[in-house]
This record gives C-alpha cells, structure tokens and sequence, in this order.
C-alpha cells in the first residue's frame, strides 16, 4: 500500500460513506444522492475538470454528475469512469460499527458504500491525478449516477440526453479485480387477477381469483422450462434464464371465495433476450389460459428492467482489460448500468475492486489489498485509451 496515497483515499471516502444516499423503493427510506454530487464535483474541479450536473426530472435532490478532463485533446473517442453513488438500505443493528462511519480495521475500510460502489471514486480520482496536466488526446470522462439500486434513473437520463458521448466505458462495480463482459438482465413482474368474491359454500357464488391465479403460474412455470431449452449461455455459471416467484399476496378468510390476488416474480434473460418479446409472450400465453366473464387478468412492471450485457470478447477494451489484469474476461449474474452505456455508443466492462459478496451485507467493507491494484489498472486504461 503507498503510505503517501492512502491518507487522501481514506479521507475522501471517509466523506462519501459519511454522506448518506440510500436509494430504495420505499419512500419513507429513499434519500438524495446530491451530498455525493456536490463532494464529487468538488474534488474533480479542483483537478481541472469540467463539471456537468445532470437533475434527474421530478426528483430534485438526486442528479448525475459528469465531469470532463479534456487536457487539450479533441478527439471523438474517450473513456468514461462509471459507478453509482446510491447505496442500499442497511440493517443498523447488524453493523458492529456505524454504517456511515468509515472504520479501518484488519486492513479493510468498513462501510455503508465502500464496496458497491462509493469505494471506486476515491480510486478513479487518484488515478485521474496521473494525467491532471498531461495532454490528453481523448477526453477522460467520470461519471456518477443516481438510483442504481433501484430504478437506474440516472442512467436512463443519461441515455435520454445522449450523454456522455466518448468510446468506452468502466463501470467500477464489485468484480474482484476481475473484467465482466456479460451479465444477465432483470426484470420484475406483477400479476393481479381479480376474480368475484362470494360464500365459500357454492361455487357458482363468485369466481376464485387463487384458482386461476394457480392456472397463471403453472402456465409461467411451462413457459420458463421452454425458455431455459431455447436459450442457454455457457459463459454463466447458472447457463440458464432464470424466473423466480417472489411473493404471493390474496384473498383473507377460509370460508370466502377468493376475489383478488397478486404475484410478483423476477426473470433474468440471457443476451439476446428482448424483455418487450418477453413480456409479450407473457402476456400472450397468460391471457390464452386465464380469463371469463368473472376473472380479470393484470399485468405490469415493478421496474423498467435492465437488459441483458454483452461486450464481445474480441473488443478493444475488453482486450485491453485482460491485458492490464491478469484475467480473462468472465460474466456476472448480477445487473449493471453497462447496457446504458452501450446505448450511447461505447464500448463498455464491468471492473472494480471490491467483492460481491460484500455489497448489500452489513459490516460492508473493501480489502486494502485492492486499492493498490486497481489504482494501477485504471491508470493503464486511461494511458491506453486518452494518450
């Protein structure tokens, strides 16, 4: 570990776990991430960066950030430093230290964001301080986004903007050092039926709505066993699209025929898996087995989804990443904001240092031993691809 390097590192992230940015679905816990914005811009203007807030509409303490080190160039490509500045909820009671209190102990930086993904920016920033008063031929880009952890916000405002325009992109999410050129997409799904409540005595009183919702879910079930024979990606570690029931909610006494009843699941489609032809085909095969004059059918999105990733294994950067790290480029089952990016035009991966199995967990924490490292990788690609 440079002794001269980690004080500034700890100190900024110090701050950034100190600014609290939980992101979640439940308003009474949802927060702003404009305390992270405002230190972020800070530091990098400082650095020779131009700053850009971006507000997220509707939403007016959350925007992205997206700060410029053109040194001089005016090249059309550049390489953009992506990570998010949400975190989740925590379980406080759970922590042996406080969440929002960065702790050094057994060489590991415990807190809320260390690891997915606050932890990133420190690193990106030192090494961005490398090439602060170099001429740059292609602009180097580091973006901050708001709402990853829930409904990716920021980045589906990025892509309205068309913005921010460069060739490729690193997303500094928890891969162990390793560069991911796939990952699978998510989706979440509701389904109401509302059938006709009635005495529980005689069926012709009304229409249960738990017996064609039974009929729903052995139709999904059907159609996830031809998904999973149709599309299979040996890069996966689980080679097959996945869908989970996550939760069933309906009727409320024995002796009442059902009159209303819902059920959310999750699907994770592969690459190549368009999630409009998804749900179309849901939608399709649900109404052709669920319906009458007493049963109403529902279906709709719990979030906008993420599609699946692929960057090709033969691209520039992914080459370049395997080069500057020892490993061969490998896939996650867990979604990012690298189908975005894609969609403005860059090439992108998928690399950080922390571990995925620390995000989401309490006593979160990124290893010192991988500071070091990453600091190195990133400042290999920036003199690969802004030199």
């Amino acid at each position: 570990m440079n002794a001269r390097t980690l004080p500034g590192l700890q100190s900024q992230l110090k701050q950034l776990v100190a600014s609290p940015s939980v992101s979640a679905t439940n308003p009474a816990l949802d927060m702003g991430n404009r305390g992270v914005i405002d230190l972020l811009a800070a530091w990098l203007e400082t650095l020779g960066f131009s700053i850009e807030i971006m507000p997220i509409e509707g939403q007016p303490n959350k925007a992205n950030l997206i700060a410029t080190l053109s040194g001089g160039g005016s090249g059309a490509g550049g390489l953009v430093l992506a990570g998010h500045t949400d975190t989740v909820p925590y379980d406080d009671n759970r922590w042996q230290s406080d969440p929002f209190k960065l702790d050094e102990r057994d060489n590991r930086l415990y807190g809320l964001g260390s690891t997915d993904m606050k932890g990133f920016f420190p690193l990106a920033i030192e090494a961005a301080k490398s090439f602060a008063d170099k001429p740059l031929q292609q602009p180097l880009i580091i973006l901050a986004t708001a709402d990853e952890e829930t409904s990716m916000s920021g980045a589906r405002a990025l892509v309205k903007a068309g913005l921010p325009k460069a060739r490729y992109a690193i997303i500094g999410e928890p891969t162990g050092l390793k560069p991911i050129r796939m990952h699978k997409g998510m989706m979440m799904e509701r389904l109401r039926i509302t059938g006709q409540a009635g005495h529980s005595s005689n069926p012709a009183y009304g229409a249960s709505a738990l017996e064609a919702m039974h009929t729903a879910m052995g139709e999904i079930l059907k159609l996830r066993g031809e998904w999973q024979s149709r599309f299979r990606n040996p890069g996966f570690a689980v080679e097959v699209p996945t869908l989970n029931f996550g939760c069933i909610h309906g009727g409320d006494n024995p002796n009442r025929i059902c009159g209303h009843t819902e059920l959310q699941f999750d699907l994770r489609p592969l690459p190549g898996m368009a999630m409009d032809e998804l749900r179309g085909e849901l939608h399709q095969r649900l109404n052709s087995v669920v319906g009458g004059d007493k049963i109403k059918l529902e279906m709709d999105s719990l979030i906008g989804g993420v599609e699946a990733f692929e960057e090709p294994a033969q691209s520039e950067l992914v080459q370049a990443a395997e080069k500057l790290t020892g490993h061969s480029a490998e896939s996650v089952a867990f979604a990012t904001e690298a189908p975005f990016l894609q969609k403005l035009g860059m090439q992108t991966i998928v690399l950080g240092p922390g571990d995925i199995d620390q995000a989401h967990q309490p006593d979160e924490y990124l290893g010192l031993e991988r500071i070091d490292p990453m600091v190195e990788t990133l400042r290999g690609m920036i003199g690969r691809f802004c030199l």
